[in-house]
């Protein structure tokens, strides 16, 4: 036996088994960092979604909690007057919701000088853009009623969300379906003073 047999190389073994582990310790580096960009892709799409999600719920929350109406004077009907030149009258106010979510009306009053409006106690529920048409009590003053100035009239609104929400809208009088409907009972009562006097 030679010498060269006896000799154990250690130096050799050890290149000879991390040679064998070192494409083991790449393969299991590259599977980590594979799950580590895995789990981080399905972190952003679940946060993306969870994101879309709060703001989806936020805009329902402000489309349900808003308020956008529009109203006129829609018809007038049968009324009597006193000798003080006031004329009281049934009439109609048709509001439109303009709002993305449904509302009920459930009153509308408005005063100003010579002019006062009170609902007779129905409320309306109104769709995404319908109308209701809202019954009311007019009290007329005929010699100052008609000016130029709208007449504010102040809606109590129950919103989708189920909160109630006061809000105002101009309307105006003059020239409208009230004004026209009240022109011959206050030009009756101008006479009946005239022949008073």
């Amino acid at each position: 036996m030679s010498a060269e047999h006896n000799l154990i190389e250690l130096d050799d073994h050890d290149r000879q088994s991390a040679g064998r582990t070192a494409p083991v310790r790449l393969v299991a580096k590259r599977g980590r960092n594979v799950r580590l960009v895995a789990a981080f892709v399905v972190g952003v799409v679940l946060g993306g979604i969870g994101a879309g999600e709060l703001r989806d719920s936020r805009e329902e929350r402000e489309r349900n909690a808003s308020v956008s109406l529009v109203a006129f004077p829609a018809s007038v009907g049968s009324g009597g007057s006193d000798a003080t030149g006031i004329l009281q009258m049934d009439g109609q106010l048709a509001v439109i919701n303009a709002g993305p979510a449904p509302i009920t009306v459930s009153s509308a009053t408005g005063q100003r000088p010579a002019v006062q409006v009170h609902d007779t106690g129905q409320s309306r529920l109104l769709r995404p853009g319908g109308t209701g048409w809202i019954s009311v009590k007019l009290r007329i003053e005929c010699t100052l009623a008609f000016g130029s100035e709208p007449l504010s009239i102040r809606f109590s609104v129950q919103t989708a969300d189920r909160q109630v929400r006061e809000v105002s809208y101009p309307v105006a009088v003059a020239g409208s379906a009230w004004h026209h409907g009240a022109e011959r009972p206050c030009a009756g009562l101008a006479d009946s003073a005239m022949y008073r006097d």
